[in-house]
């Protein structure tokens, strides 16, 4: 049986105040919304030679995250820079760039051309990635950290569940009184 195979294309660029992770809580958030259990990911679009090789590690590391088998990115010029900057000489580099040219493996990703049959295509203009968390209870649940406090005070005594906490009304407010040394201090619900 051969797998599905989702295209994500990534568009734009990241803002300098955004990161890899909050990129990849996009993606699981989007990923998870579709389900992609037992299907792979394969990332492409002009976005992607904006990426660092840590930043696609980061977006193909959080794949057990968004539920899929495996999400990749295929080899670039970018991925062989990373093998001559890792201490692989250059004959080896050679090779493996030589090889997976010869068998349609190596991708340049600024080829708008370049776009597989996949079995779906996802969309994501990176431009529109704010910094967000995720949680608290579940990878998928993004918030962006300009409506993190309204959230949090929203689930706090919201009931049990994906990310309700059940606290009382009244519980809300009390204090705990923390001590260390001559120290003293309060601590609320959210305070940490």
């Amino acid at each position: 049986v051969i797998p599905e195979v989702i295209g994500y294309e990534l568009v734009g660029r990241l803002a300098d105040t955004v990161t890899s992770t909050d990129l990849v809580l996009t993606i699981t958030e989007n990923l998870r919304r579709i389900g992609v259990v037992g299907k792979f990911v394969e990332f492409f679009g002009e976005g992607v030679a904006s990426l660092s090789i840590a930043d696609r590690a980061t977006i193909a590391n959080m794949c057990p995250e968004y539920g899929a088998t495996i999400g990749f990115f295929p080899v670039d010029k970018r991925t062989v820079q990373y093998l001559r900057q890792t201490g692989r000489d250059e004959q080896y580099c050679g090779r493996v760039e030589s090889y997976l040219k010869a068998n349609k493996l190596f991708v340049d990703y600024a080829d708008s051309t370049f776009r597989p049959a996949y079995t779906k295509v996802l969309t994501l203009d990176m431009s529109t990635i704010v910094p967000s968390v995720s949680g608290p209870k579940r990878p998928q649940d993004r918030i962006d950290l300009s409506t993190l406090h309204q959230d949090f005070n929203n689930n706090l005594t919201a009931k049990p569940s994906f990310k309700g906490f059940g606290v009382k009304s009244e519980d809300v407010s009390k204090l705990g009184v923390v001590k260390k040394g001559d120290n003293v201090g309060n601590l609320t619900h959210g305070s940490v």
